[in-house]
């Protein structure tokens, strides 16, 4: 009773990520800069690192993307809102469908982590409290903020609380791209984002 399509192989992650055209330079910055600030998400709410990045890219076997941590790192600096330029290159496609595979999977595995805090900033936010209250909360938008303000050097058109709610809405992107197909939601979140 089963039709043709679901009797088929199922596509691979990677397969699901495919484009009808190449975005252009200015779309691949917009992408880059979007992937770094989740990383820095997640490493600001979980403590991941460079090894739970590798590990995650040698899961999907995308070494040859991403090979080690100078790479991951030259990489990370090809993000254009990043203060540093010293060994910086260009993202192209296939690493960034490969940031895209590493982010969902990392953000799946701290999935319980991601749902605790969206439910702490729903409660704070019910009660019109500050959601920094909360140690979690607060040291997650702490440890993203002094390391965007580390990595980016000193905007000033970002302000404390507009630091506070972009981490919040990273949080909560996270956490749609933490479900099972959430590497197609955040593919099409990207060129969704950089349109126009």
């Amino acid at each position: 009773m089963y039709s043709t399509v679901e009797q088929s192989s199922p596509t691979s992650p990677w397969e699901e990520l495919s484009l009808q055209s190449s975005p252009s330079a200015g779309q691949l910055d917009n992408i880059k800069t979007h992937l770094d600030l989740l990383l820095l998400a997640l490493e600001s709410l979980s403590g991941i690192g460079s090894k739970e990045i590798l590990q995650a890219v040698a899961y999907f076997k995308l070494e040859h993307l991403i090979g080690d941590r100078v790479a991951l790192w030259r990489l990370r600096q090809s993000n254009p809102e990043r203060k540093s330029s010293g060994g910086r290159k260009k993202l192209d496609v296939e690493e960034a469908r490969a940031l895209v595979l590493v982010i969902c999977h990392l953000a799946h595995q701290e999935q319980e982590l991601v749902r605790r805090g969206i439910m702490l900033l729903e409660q704070m936010t019910a009660q019109e409290q500050d959601p920094c209250r909360v140690a979690l909360l607060g040291d997650y938008v702490d440890t993203f903020s002094n390391t965007y303000l580390e990595r980016r050097g000193n905007d000033e058109d970002l302000t404390p609380d507009a630091l506070r709610d972009l981490s919040f809405k990273l949080l909560i992107d996270l956490l749609f791209y933490s479900a099972v197909n959430g590497h197609r939601r955040l593919w099409l979140a990207l060129f969704d984002r950089t349109q126009g």
